[in-house]
């Protein structure tokens, strides 16, 4: 499991739900005493990451009057890096989880010199514009496939031809800042604990279909990594005869499974799909683009894609029993005809999960979900150990 929240942690996170609010009720709120609350919302405003409202008292002036805490959104900011197939979003967010600016680009060549060294540049570009008068605390970055953040390593990125790269240290050296990495599945699950679905707090599933396809599983504020930090490998799952795509050769795929999930939904099996059926998309965000517009073509492509993502849904499902799953898909984010197939799939097949409108949600950050992964992989160390997992700050 992810390291789970420490005292600090929870007060933080305590005002982060409910803020403004006093600390009394922050002590009720965590189960920590009166003193501990007090002691740690000193320190947490020593470090700017809280701040104090102006004092106010109880209902018609009856009572003790207290002086609110809230989240201190002007003072300190964090960076994140997305690492996708076909290019890399670096970005800003406050201490909300609000993403304060983006750069997204396509890769030229993407070796890990080709993408890694540009970072960088464009932080301190990003940073000059935006966050002038407030500094970055550290720097999250986050991917699909095999991450190792005990190490700071990308293990193994087939579909970037990526092994055992130590994104940790090629990037905490080149911008001094604090460096975390993990894949986008788990850090978007704990986006969804921290800033979404108010059900994902709890226990949720996570599943991740774009040009990778993969899974996270959360509860009681951790994020699942496994002793490999491998959790959440779904790409491979065999699909039952009959899901193929019809007249569209199968994508070869290095898992040597055929008409594995990740060669049936992937974005490259998606934009192979559409050519085939005379769709002429270059990239995936121009076939999005003509489904949101009513093409017919692209929205049934993207409606077998809901169909064959809710089946791999209602298997999470059943093997997890979680309070909610979230699908990151931009189908199931944009087009509601996508959602509604997804659900239904779940309703047919799976054995548990009786009421698939509560428990089958869409991302809560469609639009921005590659720069809010890769902030939240930072963000959310901060909010696990905010006394300890960054360097002093004030």
């Amino acid at each position: 499991m992810q390291r789970r929240t420490s005292a600090a942690g929870a007060v933080l996170g305590a005002v982060l739900d409910h803020g403004p609010v006093a600390r009394s009720t922050v002590a009720r709120l965590t189960g920590l005493s009166p003193s501990a609350v007090t002691g740690h919302s000193a320190r947490l405003l020593a470090r700017g990451l809280l701040r104090e409202r102006p004092e106010t008292a109880g209902p018609r002036g009856l009572g003790r009057p207290h002086i609110p805490l809230e989240i201190e959104t002007g003072s300190h900011l964090v960076a994140g890096v997305h690492i996708a197939v076909t290019n890399s979003t670096v970005a800003l967010m406050d201490l909300r989880g609000r993403i304060v600016a983006e750069d997204r680009r396509p890769h030229d060549r993407p070796a890990p010199h080709d993408v890694l060294d540009g970072v960088p540049a464009r932080l301190a570009v990003l940073t000059a514009a935006h966050a002038a008068d407030r500094g970055v605390l550290a720097l999250g970055v986050a991917t699909g496939s095999w991450v190792d953040p005990g190490a700071g390593l990308i293990v193994d990125h087939p579909r970037l031809g990526w092994r055992d790269v130590p994104v940790r240290e090629l990037l905490a050296g080149a911008t001094g800042l604090t460096v975390q990495v993990d894949s986008h599945s788990r850090a978007l699950a704990r986006a969804e604990q921290l800033f979404g679905a108010v059900a994902a707090r709890e226990s949720s599933v996570l599943l991740f279909v774009g040009a990778v396809v993969d899974a996270a599983f959360a509860t009681a504020g951790a994020v699942h990594r496994g002793p490999r930090s491998a959790a959440g490998s779904v790409a491979h799952l065999p699909l039952a005869p009959g899901e193929e795509a019809a007249g569209v050769p199968a994508e070869p795929c290095t898992c040597g499974t055929p008409r594995c999930l990740q060669s049936e939904v992937s974005e490259p099996s998606m934009l192979r799909q559409a050519a085939a059926q005379g769709l002429r998309v270059a990239v995936f965000r121009d076939l999005l683009d003509l489904a949101r517009a009513g093409d017919r073509t692209a929205m049934a492509l993207f409606r077998r894609r809901a169909r064959l993502v809710g089946r791999v849904a209602a298997l999470l499902l059943d093997m997890f029993d979680p309070e909610v799953l979230v699908v990151v898909e931009p189908g199931t984010g944009w087009l509601p005809e996508c959602l509604a197939d997804l659900r239904a799939e779940v309703a047919a097949r799976s054995w548990v999960c009786d009421d698939p409108e509560r428990a089958v949600l869409p991302s809560s950050f469609t639009g921005s979900v590659l720069p809010v992964a890769g902030c939240t992989v930072a963000l959310g160390a901060l909010y696990a150990d905010p006394l300890g997992a960054l360097p002093a700050v004030s």
